[in-house]
Order: structure tokens, then C-alpha cells, then sequence
């Protein structure tokens, strides 16, 4: 049986810490897919077709890594992919309750499909795709926090606002 895995989230835009949990993700399951979802509560500043590009491209050297996007509940989304588990990234204590609460709701949903929960390294444990794009605005160099085509796309974005 395949070990496939759905690493979810918004990734607008994905950063080096997403990158980190990704690949080491890929390392554990046969299979990881990367599944851009739509955060209601957040404006997103990509496109999800451009947040797929940009994850496609910044993980085309993992040869385990697919990249899908969903509009649905995640639990629904796992289940037809046939995913056994959902992995999902801490970088600090602050994200816990809400990964907490998330996790609950999807085992109540469907408990043959497991969390679990990678801490990011600590060099992006401070990390956020909102801080790089609030950094990125400024124009300030975003290169140490995102591979260069999401640098070169978010210095686009700003420069066409």
C-alpha cells in the first residue's frame, strides 16, 4: 500500500519553511501531495493557480511531491485521495491550538485519517507567508525566506500595485 500524505495550506506564497515540512515529509510517505486551499478568513495576494505554479516550481526536485488544490473540506479531499494521513507543520506553541482544534474536527469527520505534526526547523520557526509578504512590499530582499521564483513573483506583484 502507498503511505501517501496531503500537506495542506493556503502557501500564498509557500516559503522555505513550507519547503522544509514538504521535503521532509517526502523522506517518510511514498507519496506527498501539496494541496493549495482557499483560507476564508485571509485575502490572498496569488492566485491559486499562481500559489500552484509557484509550489510546482519551487518543488520539481522532489520527485515524490505533486501539487493539487481543492476548494472543499480537507477531510473530504483526503478521503479521495486516499490519504492516510494529513501532514501539517507547528513553527511555534502559538499554532498548536488552532492545528488542535482542526485536527479534532477532522478525526469526529472521518478517524481512519491520522495528523500529524512536523516542527519546522528553527531557522523559520519565526516564518510566515504574511511576514514575507509584508517584507516583500517594502521591497526589503526576501531571498533567505523563499526560493527565487517566489521572490522574483512577489517583487512583480508589488511593483504592479
Amino acid at each position: 500500500m502507498t503511505r501517501l500524505a496531503i500537506c495542506p495550506g493556503s502557501f500564498d506564497p509557500i516559503t522555505f519553511g513550507h519547503l522544509d515540512i514538504i521535503q521532509r515529509g517526502a523522506k517518510i510517505f511514498d507519496e506527498v501531495i501539496v494541496a493549495v486551499f482557499n483560507n476564508q478568513a485571509k485575502s490572498p495576494l496569488f492566485s491559486v493557480q499562481e500559489r500552484i505554479a509557484l509550489i510546482k516550481e519551487s518543488t520539481k526536485h522532489i520527485p515524490n511531491v505533486s501539487v493539487d488544490s481543492n476548494d472543499g473540506l480537507l477531510i473530504d479531499y483526503a478521503e479521495e485521495k486516499n490519504a492516510q494521513v494529513i501532514l501539517r507543520g507547528l513553527r511555534a506553541v502559538s499554532d498548536f491550538e488552532y492545528e488542535m482544534q482542526i485536527t479534532a474536527m477532522n478525526r469526529k469527520l472521518d478517524s481512519k485519517i491520522e495528523t500529524l505534526f512536523m516542527m519546522t526547523n528553527n531557522q523559520y520557526s519565526f516564518l510566515s507567508s504574511s511576514i514575507v509578504k509584508e517584507v516583500a512590499k517594502y521591497k526589503a530582499d526576501v531571498t533567505d525566506l523563499v526560493p527565487v521564483v517566489v521572490a522574483e513573483a512577489l517583487k512583480e506583484k508589488y511593483q504592479s500595485k
